[in-house]
């Protein structure tokens, strides 16, 4: 039997260079890496939008695009000035990078820790920020009297 195996036979991989090398590792990587949902989520906004024209494609280009970039909602979007969302979508950079440090400080509070705890993390997280998302269309759609699907 090999030494990396277990008693069901099922084979396991050894950490690197120990559980305290690995925990730094996750909470030095774990901002960049909270960056991610925010480019997939940006990838589907702008193909969403880019390639197709309908009502369905323009909802799930906003919704994609205010997941990707809170601020947008800071700015006014969908409703407002369109000069600033550059500058709205900069600005939601450094709130994916503290997703991604909080995510990274969460999963790495457990004596051994792994991506896996670090992906579940950062999954509860974005899916907190498209709840609150959800809520501030509907909400906004509902002050401006506007709706969203025309």
């Amino acid at each position: 039997m090999s030494p990396h195996s277990n008693a069901d036979g099922v084979r396991t991989a050894p950490l690197t260079a120990g559980p305290r090398w690995y925990k730094k590792r996750i909470r030095t990587l774990g901002p960049l890496f909270g960056t991610i949902p925010m480019i997939v989520f940006g990838a589907i906004s702008l193909l969403a939008l880019g390639l197709f024209d309908g009502r369905t494609s323009g909802l799930v280009g906003l919704f994609a695009g205010a997941i990707a970039a809170p601020g947008l909602l800071v700015a006014g979007a969908p409703f407002g000035d369109e000069s600033v969302y550059p500058l709205a979508i900069l600005a939601s950079v450094p709130f994916w990078l503290l997703l991604g440090f909080v995510a990274a400080w969460r999963a790495t509070r457990r004596p051994i820790a792994s991506w896996s705890d670090y992906t579940r993390e950062l999954m509860y997280l974005t899916l907190a920020v498209a709840v609150g998302v959800s809520i501030a269309l509907v909400v906004s759609s509902q002050v401006v009297g506007e709706s969203l699907v025309l």
